[in-house]
């Protein structure tokens, strides 16, 4: 065995590294030449078990790792395999389990940085894998054993918005025991007030939200603040102190373990399209509140999809435009079989079988789909739609008594506000941005903050409560625990060294660095640092440094390269 030394040459501790090559099937071994890795990694300074596997992360796999830190009293382990964003966690709870600090282990990820970039390359991908694979190794020999950090856990949840998601959210949470504060600025219930029935069986839109909200409201541990919005937000995951405006000067105090955003889109007001004018030339949203009030009389009515939707302005389809028009078509042919009926589209998006089914029943029931062409829009004109028909290549003119626009859903005005309330992102489009649209859909980046239904993207009813109580699953497995443990892999910052100018302060994306004036020092609030690293690299004096990539573990990685 050989061991590594520092950059003064001083021996760090003698060293007992594993190293485990993972073929990942032929994600790896397919592209790469894993045996070769294998026999590299056991030539390098530290090294003392090197070991190849099919598939590291199976069950077979974790118990090599175990049994490889038993029998060769192993001290550091290291694993070459895929992301570190989907299976460290796996592996260092295998290292914890065989009476190993989980936080000396040290992974590699050979297949997205190696093997699926370099498919085409072998030999020289082979190669670069052994260099990735010698720069683990030389962190891992300065790896340092942590604590993970523990926090108490307040074991009530904030829900913002009152609508399908929201509701379903509270619903859920408070049929899991938890104490849920529901906060909603207008009605319980949200856009489904708005709406006559529900696609793809027709059920009435009245029934479901009374089913949700008096259901909601029939639970004792859900409190109910309606016509309120949220003033002010601090704190923490497992702490967070929240103030609610009630109105007239009147405020309520709450506290929350984790807080849920559920406030849900508008419909877009198409001012200046198609000759809008809320009479003649109306929304679907409008439509369907004709339906509930009985005032439809129309006998031909033409349909307009992405009315204001992917375009320059708004990029993105709304997703349940298409859905919305067909379902309002067939109840039309329904209540009046000899109403004339069509619909010009640029693509139908009809998400999922059911939803297929319901286009095949419009086409039988004598509903009309005409194609136009975005680049030559239809024109409203005095009880007239002219477009061109991109399929047969002429013009088509139709005669109605009523068009209606099928506009997107944008997000709300006040989102702005709450994102900064909140210190979280959104996209382009406004729409709260998830954590990771694979990984962690219904998460913030910020730890303890959910997103569901509309607020996030526009959604169906079916899916806004389905994302409710996928986000209630995500906070029961954390407010069910005894306590909150966090990754200890956070920033720290050395008083004896620090000159308080606040500088990482300004670079902290998370708000974890707060100033202590009596002292002139900065200090960092560990359960809000997210490890991103953006201290250490902008402090001017180098008193802060982050936990598991200290100058030293970096530098050795480089050294090794």
């Amino acid at each position: 065995m050989s061991e590594a030394k520092n950059a003064s040459g001083e021996i760090p501790e003698h060293l007992r590294i594993g190293v485990f090559i993972c073929d990942c099937g032929s994600n790896i071994a397919g592209h790469l030449d894993c045996p070769a890795i294998t026999e590299y990694a056991s030539t390098l300074p530290g090294v003392v078990y090197a070991k190849e596997n099919l598939y590291t992360c199976s069950e077979a796999g974790v118990l090599e790792i175990q049994k490889g830190i038993q029998e060769h009293n192993l001290n550091r382990v290291v694993v070459a395999s895929c992301s570190p964003r989907t299976h460290q966690p796996l592996f260092q709870s295998s290292c914890a389990q065989a009476d190993l600090n989980p936080y000396l282990f040290e992974m590699v990820n050979i297949r997205d940085q190696c093997s699926w970039v370099h498919m085409q390359e072998k030999e020289n991908g082979t190669e670069k894998a052994k260099d990735l694979v010698r720069m683990g190794v030389a962190k891992a020999a300065f790896l340092e054993p942590q604590e993970d950090i523990e926090a108490s856990l307040i074991r009530r949840v904030l829900v913002i918005g009152g609508g399908a998601a929201g509701l379903s959210a509270a619903q859920s949470l408070g049929g899991m025991g938890l104490e849920v504060v529901l906060v909603e600025k207008d009605a319980l219930g949200g856009l489904l007030n708005r709406i006559n029935r529900l696609a793809p069986h027709g059920e009435k839109a009245s029934d479901r939200v009374s089913e949700l909200v008096e259901s909601v409201k029939a639970m004792p541990n859900v409190t109910l603040y309606s016509g309120a919005r949220i003033s002010s937000i601090d704190g923490y995951i497992g702490n967070f102190e929240i103030t609610i405006d009630q109105g007239q000067g009147n405020q309520a105090q709450e506290k929350a373990g984790c807080i849920v955003v559920a406030t849900g889109a508008v419909p877009l007001s198409p001012e200046g399209l198609y000759g809008y004018d809320k009479k003649t030339v109306i929304t679907q949203m409008e439509l369907e509140s004709l339906f509930l009030e009985g005032n439809f009389h129309a006998e031909k009515v033409v349909m307009i999809q992405c009315a204001g939707a992917r375009s320059s302005e708004r990029p993105y389809c709304s997703r349940i435009c298409c859905q919305t028009a067909v379902k309002n078509a067939l109840w039309i042919k329904e209540q009046n079989p000899a109403a004339s009926v069509h619909i010009l589209y640029r693509d139908m998006q009809m998400y999922g079988t059911e939803k297929e089914q319901m286009l095949s029943d419009a086409r039988g029931v004598g509903v009309r789909f005409h194609v136009y062409d975005p680049e030559n829009p239809p024109v409203v004109d005095k009880g007239t739609v002219s477009f061109y028909e991109s399929l047969t290549g002429e013009q088509e003119d139709i005669s109605c008594d009523l068009v209606v626009l099928s506009t997107p859903l944008v997000a709300r005005e006040d989102v702005a506000d709450l994102s900064q309330l909140l210190r979280v992102p959104v996209d382009q489009n406004n729409f709260f941005l998830e954590a990771h649209a694979k990984l962690r859909p219904l998460d913030f980046a910020t730890d303890g903050i959910f997103v569901c239904g509309s607020a996030r993207y526009p959604a169906t009813v079916e899916e806004a409560c389905s994302q409710g109580i996928g986000v209630s699953s995500r906070i029961a497995t954390i407010l069910f625990k005894d306590k909150l443990i966090v990754s200890a892999l956070v920033a720290e910052i050395n008083p004896e060294t620090c000159v308080g100018c606040q500088g990482c302060m300004d670079m902290c994306p998370y708000g974890a660095i707060s100033y202590r004036p009596d002292l002139n020092i900065c200090e960092v609030n560990t359960i809000l640092c997210k490890g991103c690293g953006c201290c250490a690299a902008t402090c001017p004096s180098q008193s802060a440094s982050l936990k598991g990539f200290k100058p030293q573990q970096v530098l050795a990685q480089i050294r090794g390269l």
